[in-house]
């Protein structure tokens, strides 16, 4: 990609983490963590969920966050094109060791802030999305709702693939050009409500009614009404129900 470094200025979103039943019963902290950014150059969001057999998942999951967004941060004061696959791996390689540090500062192991990722990426109408576990991300074209990072999950139930994972990572990288005009990210505490398994594809019926509200919603970049609103909508009895997980939610639109 040549020319100017742009993000579509229109770019809105809602988003909300809410900590799950279980964590409240055990008196744990909040595993998920998530970040958006807006700038002239790109869109960014991230979420990351940490691993409940994790000591420290969740301070796991807000580094994987803070790292990337300050690596894409970077590459794009100097670049005007996405990066590729290599570059992103790098990252992941630097993710990897500053959790090593970390966990050696605690006398702990790398695997004990295990935590997986999902990420999108947004710039001079191209896209681009990471994917590491079983956290998601859907988007809108045409006004048909489409799994981009479908969950990941590993070779027994209730298992996935971490951050943290030896001897490498596994990782999935997918660019092209923009054709969604919506977009939602989530982790998996959210998958039974917002995901069909029999056929892999989003459940519409969840996600258009809330992402209308962000397409018709004024202004642009963060929506703070509706990301309150949403953060409500998380601990209803409806959702908490269906799920006793952390669940993060970030619903993004330039409609």
């Amino acid at each position: 990609m040549g020319g100017q470094l742009r993000a579509d200025p229109r770019w809105r979103w809602a988003a909300a983490s809410s900590i799950g039943t279980s964590h409240q019963r055990l008196e744990t902290r909040k595993q998920d963590a998530y970040g958006v950014r807006l700038s002239s150059s790109a869109l960014l969001a991230v979420v990351s969920d940490g691993a409940g057999s994790a000591a420290y998942g969740g301070e796991g999951a807000s580094l994987v966050c803070r790292h990337l967004l300050v690596a894409f941060r970077h590459w794009f004061l100097d670049h005007n094109h996405l990066p590729d696959d290599d570059t992103v791996r790098c990252w992941i390689d630097d993710l990897r060791d500053r959790l090593s540090v970390v966990a050696a500062r605690h006398e702990l192991t790398r695997r004990q802030f295990a935590a997986t990722l999902v990420m999108l990426v947004v710039s001079n109408d191209q896209f681009l999305t990471l994917q590491i576990g079983d956290s998601a991300l859907v988007g809108r074209k045409n006004g048909e709702w489409e799994a981009l990072c479908w969950p990941e999950n590993g070779e027994f139930a209730s298992t996935t693939f971490f951050v943290t994972d030896d001897p490498e990572v596994r990782l999935h990288c997918v660019s092209g050009d923009l054709e969604h005009d919506a977009f939602a990210l989530f982790s998996d505490g959210l998958e039974s409500v917002a995901l069909e398994q029999a056929t892999q594809q989003p459940f519409a019926r969840f996600f258009d009614p809330m992402i209308k509200a962000i397409d018709e919603a004024e202004g642009n970049g963060r929506l703070a009404r509706l990301s309150e609103a949403l953060a409500k909508y998380l601990e209803t009895p409806r959702i908490c129900e269906r799920t006793d997980d952390d669940k993060t939610l970030i619903l993004i639109s330039k409609r």
